[in-house]
């Protein structure tokens, strides 16, 4: 059968020209499984595809033209003031089957490289409190993206993608559909997006102890109501006007501390007094994430998640005092502990290994081995001896982050915590 002639329009920043080799003629469903990559997936309104272009794994939802335009509006938006999403890559629209009948536009993203959707994340063995510790990621995603003024309309843990930042997640918008970004958001657009997520995580927790992938044992209804209270926690921290009397000015200083704590720098603080001098009044304005990511990037040069660079700053830290160099620049403290620690670690896991996680969070757990081996050892374990241990023991039997294949309610898990692969012909589906 000849193919209609296609009017293809494709929109995008820095366009690929190997789209044009995809087959834009056939409906996304029906497309062959040699271009797609089995990847994890979550519950979706829409088809979505993997596909493997020039290099990088791309992900293309077939929506509606004015809905395709629009989320890549906002993606690109969310993407210039440095907002945890997706990146979009571009809109197609013209697309026509063979027999001359319309096709729906695609909006094209970037797939976020060790990212797992939530369901995923419940299919391989892990610690009992890993809702409670998704609960915390999408809380700080959702104040996030409250302080720049993107009110998202359809929060929920299949809206979102996750990955590993040490023993916790960092959580990622993946679908902006219904979003809409305002200069800043009224306490009831906000109070709207926290409800709607609280209902929705609930059903989404109770739908995955039906499939027995979270155990019945865990309160939905009470996960579900720890967001709206995490949630508050930190909006109030990053948020409320402090007063205290004018003899206690430490407690400027005090309060930006506690934000880096969280993870915030202060950009912009507002300060003021009443009319006798007596009392001083203060409130972050503006507040940036990345506290210790920044930092370790100014040091270090190494790109990772907020808790991985906590955790990579605490052991330069550790390496700073252990070599008696508290007294040094700590630039050039950091670079040595970059070539003579950082480095050889990562490089002691094989190449064949080293897409199972990336490297930040390969170190953080080649520092949480250490310190069992240690413990059961009673001395002071080598790091070259604990990569060794942990290559031989640990890492073969993680899945493989970078690009693990996704499953389905019911799939069975076996003592490894890996899972089986599902056909790329089923519906892969982003949120």
């Amino acid at each position: 059968m000849s193919v209609a002639p296609q009017s293809l329009q494709i929109t995008a920043a820095s366009p690929d020209p190997a789209l044009l080799d995809l087959p834009w003629h056939i409906a996304l469903e029906d497309w062959p499984a040699d271009l797609l990559a089995a990847l994890p997936r979550g519950i979706s309104r829409h088809i979505v595809r993997f596909v493997r272009l020039s290099g990088r794994v791309i992900a293309i939802k077939e929506i509606g033209e004015t809905v395709a335009y629009r989320e890549y509006e906002l993606l690109r938006q969310l993407d210039r003031i440095d907002v945890p999403s997706v990146t979009p890559l571009g809109v197609i629209t013209g697309r026509r089957a063979p027999d001359g009948e319309p096709l729906e536009a695609v909006l094209i993203t970037e797939h976020l490289p060790y990212s797992l959707p939530y369901r995923a994340l419940f299919s391989q063995t892990l610690r009992p409190d890993t809702a409670t510790r998704l609960i915390d990621a999408l809380a700080v995603l959702l104040v996030r993206l409250h302080l720049v003024g993107f009110y998202w309309g359809d929060v929920s843990l299949s809206n979102t993608l996750f990955r590993r930042d040490a023993g916790a997640f960092a959580a990622y918008l993946v679908d902006a559909e219904t979003g809409d970004l305002h200069d800043t958001l009224t306490e009831g657009q906000r109070c709207y997006d926290l409800e709607v997520a609280r209902v929705n995580i609930i059903g989404e927790l109770m739908d995955l102890q039906a499939g027995e992938f979270l155990d019945e044992s865990e309160d939905a209804v009470a996960i579900g109501d720890a967001l709206v209270e995490r949630y508050g926690e930190l909006w109030r921290a990053l948020t409320e006007v402090e007063s205290f009397s004018f003899t206690e000015r430490w407690r400027v200083q005090d309060r930006v501390d506690r934000l880096n704590d969280l993870g915030f720098d202060v950009d912009e603080l507002a300060i003021t007094t009443d009319l006798d001098g007596t009392t001083v009044r203060i409130q972050p304005k503006v507040v940036d994430a990345g506290h210790h990511s920044r930092r370790l990037m100014r040091l270090t040069g190494l790109d990772v998640q907020e808790n991985q660079a906590r955790r990579l700053l605490n052991d330069l830290d550790e390496y700073r005092a252990a070599t008696d160099r508290q007294r040094e620049d700590e630039a050039f403290v950091a670079h040595d502990w970059v070539t003579e620690i950082f480095e050889p670690a990562v490089r002691g896991v094989p190449r064949t290994l080293r897409g199972k996680l990336e490297p930040a969070q390969i170190y953080h757990e080649l520092l949480d081995h250490r310190w069992y081996m240690s413990q059961n050892q009673h001395r002071d374990v080598p790091m070259e001896e604990v990569t060794a241990d942990y290559v031989r023991h640990i890492l073969p039997g993680r899945p493989d982050e970078k690009a693990v294949l996704g499953v389905q309610p019911g799939d069975l898990r076996d003592e490894t915590g890996t899972f089986p692969a599902i056909h790329p012909d089923d519906d892969i589906i982003l949120g």
